[in-house]
């Protein structure tokens, strides 16, 4: 028995009886769910001049009708049209058999098994994964070697031609496990880009182009590929011109080493929107096995610190055009190959030209907008320092006035004290001199007795910047930073 559709598929197959409205499915996850009730017969979808359609079958509406699949009928497998036919036929004599039940009386006792179900491959089963959980899995597995595999299965799945054009899968460690994601292909990678024209030959080159003619061995180039770079760089360059880019000489010569040759100094620069792209034009090289010469041998063979050797290099035709500084979209470098020359690629170069730009200004408007974000906080911090600078004056002005009430308190019982002893002394200069004390002292408690002065919120001064600063939370008191 075919085991019963999830919420997911259920809501699918009824949005195809419902004729497909659109409006209801985002993305094309929907697409893979379909793609998933076809393998069970329920549902056609077929892609006609680029137009995508589902239609139910019977069994899908079926489905629909009954809320499950039907039960098997027993003569719709497994028995024959021949079998049928003499089952229809009792009215034979007794004894005798029909022709029909002659024909099948031996295969009758035989009986067909269905057809069984194509095994889904691990590709589909990541994708209908991946569309019932809204484009996003994490695999984490109890064996650490199965979870190991996946890596592999990515790459398979992005090989077999199953993912949808507009999608991409997307993967890579996270601190849950393995983190798979199918997500929609960025609209630049489906862009359709005109060629860049390379002329045949150089008449009037662009102001970099003569600058690089003018040395000996440009950009440290064989004669025999020097006119075919100038002629793609000067295409480059021409087109980057008419979108608006600048551009720039860097250096005619480069460094020949090869485990060198990437970091030196660019042949030319072309600047969009602020970003500068760093162009560097490289020769490939041809290697071959070396063959040992005699002296070679005979050097080997008396110091130990002698290698011969294992390949020899040569220059070739190809060239390479590598592409630094930015935020990287296609590729950093492109070759001529086999199925591409680079005439082929000059759309991608001067499209990932762009990209760089417009990724830059995104990232300068970002950055502008997190600044005045940041000073929005810091000024709102400040605002509440300066609060919060004014409340702790009014505290520590109150917890003053209450250790002042009482030390008058305390001084005022002590005053009383001595004016019970002062009663005690003989008239005389002790008594008059007591009392004098006790005048003074009963004047200083009135001055310090809080009570006594007018009550009223106390003055905050002018804060300093060692005033705030205990206030700010983490902030600085001279700026946002």
């Amino acid at each position: 028995m075919p085991q019963p559709l999830n919420d997911r598929q259920q809501q699918v197959l009824q949005w195809v009886g419902r004729g497909c409205p659109d409006g209801v499915w985002e993305g094309t996850g929907h697409k893979l769910s379909c793609r998933a009730l076809q393998s069970r017969g329920l549902v056609k979808v077929s892609k006609r001049q680029g137009q995508w359609s589902a239609v139910l079958t019977n069994a899908g509406q079926r489905y629909l009708d009954h809320g499950a699949h039907p039960p098997d009928q027993p003569h719709s497998r497994n028995t024959s049209p021949l079998q049928r036919a003499g089952a229809q036929s009792p009215s034979a004599p007794s004894g005798q058999q029909s022709s029909a039940e002659v024909a099948t009386s031996v295969p009758a006792q035989r009986t067909s098994s269905p057809p069984r179900k194509r095994a889904k491959t691990v590709t589909e089963q990541l994708l209908e994964e991946l569309a019932e959980a809204g484009g996003r899995i994490v695999k984490r597995e109890a064996s650490g070697r199965e979870t190991e595999k996946w890596p592999i299965r990515v790459a398979a799945a992005r090989r077999s031609g199953k993912i949808p054009e507009t999608k991409e899968l997307h993967a890579g460690w996270c601190n849950d496990g393995y983190e798979i994601r199918l997500v929609d292909t960025p609209a630049w990678r489906l862009a359709v880009l005109s060629p860049v024209p390379v002329p045949a030959r150089l008449t009037t080159p662009h102001s970099v182009v003569k600058s690089l003619q003018s040395h000996p061995q440009p950009m440290a180039l064989t004669k025999s590929v020097q006119g075919r770079a100038f002629r793609l760089i000067h295409a480059v360059l021409t087109t980057t011109q008419k979108l608006g880019y600048a551009s720039a000489f860097g250096t005619a010569e480069s460094a020949t080493a090869p485990h060198r040759r990437r970091n030196g100094p660019p042949h030319f620069t072309i600047t969009a929107q602020g970003q500068r792209c760093d162009f560097l034009i490289l020769q490939e090289q041809d290697r071959a096995d070396h063959i040992p010469t005699k002296k070679e041998l005979a050097d080997a063979e008396k110091h130990s610190w002698v290698r011969i050797p294992r390949y020899d290099h040569s220059p070739s035709e190809r060239l390479r055009i590598c592409v630094s500084g930015g935020l990287r979209h296609r590729a950093g470098e492109w070759a001529d190959t086999a199925a591409r020359p680079l005439e082929d690629q000059l759309a991608e170069i001067v499209q990932e030209v762009g990209l760089r730009g417009e990724a830059a200004e995104r990232k300068r408007l970002a950055d502008l907008e997190a600044a005045r974000e940041k000073r929005y906080r810091w000024e709102a911090a400040m605002q509440r320092a300066k609060i919060d600078y004014a409340e702790a004056a009014r505290v520590q002005r109150l917890e003053s006035q209450e250790e002042a009430w009482r030390r008058a308190a305390g001084l005022s019982e002590y005053i009383a004290a001595l004016r019970l002893h002062a009663q005690t002394l003989p008239h005389g200069p002790d008594r008059d001199g007591a009392e004098a004390w006790i005048a003074w002292a009963d004047s200083h408690v009135q001055r310090l007795n809080p009570l006594n002065g007018t009550l009223r919120l106390p003055d905050i001064p002018e804060p300093r910047a060692a005033d705030l600063q205990p206030f700010l939370r983490g902030w600085s008191v001279y700026g946002p930073g």
